[in-house]
């Protein structure tokens, strides 16, 4: 990896500066409006004790939710600031600021002192963020003496808090949790350890036929599941029933299995039922065997132990979208076969690299998480990475 890090940053460069950290604490809340996941939270812990330690006064902004452009009390990052308070061991207060530019956010950050932390609030309270307003950017800028942009989550988009505001405030590094996840996805693509093989799932192929296109020439294999199936099915001539299928794209389909040969493995099987209500008459079938008055809902027991096969005779493996409607028993088998089935790889010297969203949730729920080498934070920006395009919020980086 060649961007800067806060690794890379004199002691003076940090003693006694604000140090503006761009953190992704788009958390999700419970019905009491406190932190219903905390996992975003404690990615951010390290980046900031290290800034702490290193005499920094850390000022950190994210956004929450879609607020459209104005203040919500819905989307207010106020619950998070003694969640984190809580993960920084309870020494560290961490106030609130119910300000994310202006005067008042500029006298909160200034009032600071060393080593202690600060937290704004949501970015997206701004009309100007998502638009990159180069006002608004200069305004960020104001805030912090260097930028760090610990956001991997995201580093996809090209917003004031992310890309703009580097314009304006130098040095403008990599947190520890931003190294982490280029080093770990940027390493299995660059130098993978072989056998490499990736699986992809959920319910289209059209949010996942540039990552297919990007690793094709890349992997030993890609394993697919999730919904995502049913439409290469149909090109290949199967009866899909009421399984979700993008007839626009049966032709690409058609091509990429002609293409990627026997590097792309669909499933044998599959879990179908009338509807996801009627989870209790799920049954396995052939995959030429789905009736017409039913769909795939997950992949079959005979794919479950073939995938983790392939698992674990890897030595590499990328994961990215589940291989059914997870959230629903008993579709959340292939799901969990594959989560345990990557664990076992882990724990046998495989590097196993979780690409976030619903994968991610899935290894969080069944308690796996800290059984894989890396699971990703950011969804879409880990799509994005592997599908070779270039992240604004990494370019926007000072480069070493």
């Amino acid at each position: 990896m060649n961007t800067r890090t806060i690794k890379d940053l004199a002691p003076a460069e940090v003693r006694g500066k604000r140090a503006l950290v761009r953190v992704d604490f788009n958390v999700p809340f419970d019905d009491a409006g406190g932190v219903g996941d905390d996992t975003r939270i404690r990615a951010a812990v390290p980046t900031i004790q290290a800034l702490l330690k290193a005499g920094a006064r850390v000022v950190l902004f994210s956004h929450l939710g879609r607020p459209k452009g104005k203040p919500d009390p819905k989307y207010t990052l106020a619950p998070v600031a003694p969640v984190l308070a809580a993960l920084l061991g309870g020494k560290v207060p961490v106030k609130f600021v119910p300000h994310v530019v202006g005067a008042e956010a500029e006298a909160a950050t200034k009032a600071l002192k060393e080593g202690e932390v600060c937290l704004l609030e949501n970015t997206r309270f701004e009309a100007g963020e998502e638009k990159n307003d180069e006002a608004l950017a200069k305004g960020f800028a104001k805030l912090g003496d260097l930028f760090v942009n610990d956001a991997f989550g995201a580093a996809h988009r090209a917003h004031a808090s992310t890309e703009g505001v580097t314009k304006h405030l130098r040095p403008a590094v990599a947190g520890l949790l931003m190294e982490k996840e280029l080093d770990y996805l940027g390493g299995a693509l660059e130098k993978p350890k072989r056998p490499f093989i990736a699986i992809l799932g959920g319910s289209k192929i059209s949010g996942k036929i540039d990552v297919i296109e990007a690793l094709l020439p890349k992997v030993d294999g890609i394993l697919i599941g999730g919904a995502m199936a049913c439409t290469f099915y149909e090109a290949m001539g199967f009866e899909t029933g009421e399984s979700l299928v993008e007839s626009d794209r049966v032709e690409m389909a058609a091509d990429l299995i002609e293409r990627a040969a026997f590097r792309l493995t669909l499933p044998h099987d599959a879990m179908v039922a009338p509807s996801i209500a009627e989870a209790s008459e799920a049954h396995a079938v052939k995959r030429d065997a789905i009736p017409e008055d039913e769909a795939m809902l997950d992949i079959g027991p005979e794919s479950a132990i073939s995938y983790a096969r392939a698992i674990a005779s890897a030595k590499t493996i990328i994961w990215n979208g589940p291989m059914g409607v997870f959230e629903t028993k008993p579709f959340d088998a292939g799901t969990m076969a594959v989560a345990k089935a990557m664990a076992a790889a882990t724990a046998a010297g495989a590097t196993t690299i979780i690409g976030g969203g619903d994968s991610a949730a899935a290894v969080e729920g069944a308690g796996l998480a800290d059984k894989m080498s890396h699971v990703s934070t950011g969804g879409g920006a880990s799509l994005e990475f592997l599908e070779g395009k270039v992240l604004p919020g990494v370019a926007a980086l000072d480069q070493r």
